[in-house]
């Protein structure tokens, strides 16, 4: 009975909530698509002429934005966008989706046929999170792996100037995420859009600038 109601306050609180009521109205396909907004138009990611790749990319909104932010005056996408999920996502026009697990080689292998051989990326972002089990410890590791996976990905593959955006959770293990993420970026900050509801521990980490070294002995090597 107890969770029957929680279900039924989670479903009238969702469905009046006013970002999903705006995402509906944008054609956005969840809510999400206003956090990177949001950080955005504090930080100023994106830009025209990038190679950005979306980590975990379903449902797809976050794509669909990256996408908008990176049209020409033709309407077509002025760079790259590389979407990856082990989820299908449906195509957003402009957007290479591949189906996978990235850190697999034959996901790799596709991935860096697209970008290109030696090509480094500008961005990635990451809005994965794990299945939650309400074990808190247990939830936490897994965050903190999803997040390790990203910040490996992106050392791997970005450009010495180029950022990384990963969704965590304030609480267990957190503390451990920003200090990895303070051994391979200049600047690391806290993001927390008012898109991102408020009783949540959802936060995003922001990294910029890769310190010197932090990408040697990796796969790609490109300018």
């Amino acid at each position: 009975m107890a969770k029957n109601r929680f279900s039924k306050a989670w479903m009238h609180s969702h469905l009046n909530d006013p970002y999903v009521k705006l995402a509906q109205q944008r054609g956005y396909r969840s809510r999400a698509a206003f956090k990177l907004l949001e950080i955005d138009e504090q930080d100023r990611l994106i830009r025209r002429g990038m190679n950005v790749v979306d980590l975990g990319s379903a449902p797809g909104s976050w794509s669909q934005l990256l996408r908008e932010k990176m049209a020409g005056p033709g309407g077509e996408v002025d760079g790259r966008i590389v979407a990856i999920d082990i989820l299908p996502m449906d195509p957003v026009a402009g957007v290479d989706f591949l189906l996978g697990d990235f850190r697999e080689d034959a996901v790799l292998r596709e991935f860096e046929a697209l970008i290109g051989e030696g090509v480094r990326l500008d961005l990635v972002v990451s809005d994965m999170a794990p299945n939650l089990s309400g074990v808190g410890t247990a939830d936490a590791a897994r965050m903190g792996h999803l997040a390790e996976l990203a910040l490996d990905f992106a050392v791997r593959h970005l450009k010495p100037e180029g950022a990384l955006l990963i969704k965590c959770f304030h609480g267990s293990g957190y503390s451990q995420i920003v200090e990895a993420f303070k051994r391979s970026f200049v600047t690391v900050a806290p993001r927390k859009p008012k898109a991102s509801r408020g009783k949540s521990a959802e936060t995003f980490l922001l990294g910029r600038s890769l310190k010197h070294g932090a990408g040697i002995g990796t796969s790609s090597n490109g300018a």
